[in-house]
């Protein structure tokens, strides 16, 4: 288990990675990377049970699906810095025959990687899978599974939430990114949800808010709430409250940055805030 300062520390560098990442292909989404930089880092290190190495069926270990696969280049740092690849080949994000696409996709082979995730709204149905393949193999650990707030609009992400709760699926957690932008506006603007509590309650859910989605002490505190409300009956949904672009003033709280990359001036800017601590690739 890392301590909360080693936690910091890379998931700075994290940040850097993504700054990094996007700047040099100019493409890419920054925003939600930044976002949920503290939740993966945290996950990947603290939270979930894995083993070493990677195989496609996941036995004897936790089990991780991003479905918004768009924020690939927070996925691919946390995954490097955690021993799936080199880190080294993040230079190649984006590039033409890399492993490292904008959206993770998996005849590549890449370490880490077991779905392809870019049309919004599938990761969760996917992840039920798995979670009662677990169940069906007699195995006891979990599927944890992350979606973005906007991408709830589509439908059959509900159509999931109705089976995980009426098939009692109570070894998946999903966490939805609340930061309330996507590509167009503010969620608000382009489709007001309302409240996810509600919803999620109402469709036989157990819930758990993270208020703070930036804070590592609070995701490990919230997740660790989750692990414990497992087990009995009910599917659990986490409900992180994240800022987009955290950590990089001028990327913060505005979908600008959802699918932009920053300049060299404003590379060196969010560099700056956020300063080397484990080294670049």
């Amino acid at each position: 288990m890392a301590s909360i300062q080693q936690l910091e520390d890379l998931t700075t560098q994290v940040r850097r990675d993504i700054l990094r990442m996007v700047h040099k292909v100019n493409s890419g989404h920054p925003g939600g990377s930044l976002g949920c930089a503290e939740f993966f880092v945290a996950l990947y290190k603290n939270i979930m049970d894995r083993k070493e190495g990677f195989d496609m069926d996941g036995i004897g270990e936790d089990i991780f699906f991003l479905s918004n696969g768009h924020i690939s280049p927070v996925y691919y740092s946390v995954l490097a810095r955690s021993g799936y690849f080199p880190v080294e080949e993040l230079n190649t994000f984006r590039l033409i025959n890399s492993r490292l696409q904008g959206h993770p996709t998996t005849h590549e082979n890449l370490p880490g990687v077991r779905i392809a995730s870019g049309s919004l709204g599938q990761g969760l149905s996917v992840a039920l899978g798995a979670a009662q393949a677990k169940k069906l193999n007699g195995c006891n650990h979990l599927i944890y599974s992350l979606h973005g707030d906007g991408e709830m609009q589509e439908g059959q992400n509900w159509e999931a939430i109705m089976y995980a709760a009426g098939n009692k699926v109570d070894n998946i957690i999903a966490t939805i990114d609340l930061n309330g932008q996507q590509i167009d506006g503010s969620t608000d603007d382009v489709l007001p949800m309302g409240s996810f509590r509600a919803k999620f309650e109402a469709f036989g859910w157990t819930v758990v808010d993270i208020e703070n989605g930036n804070s590592i002490e609070d995701i490990l505190k919230g997740m660790e709430k989750a692990k414990s409300l497992t087990g009995q009956g009910k599917p659990v949904c986490v409900l992180l409250k994240t800022v987009m672009g955290h950590g990089v003033d001028f990327m913060m709280h505005t979908h600008a940055w959802h699918g932009k990359a920053p300049n060299d001036e404003q590379l060196a800017i969010g560099l700056e805030q956020n300063p080397e601590t484990l080294g670049d690739y």
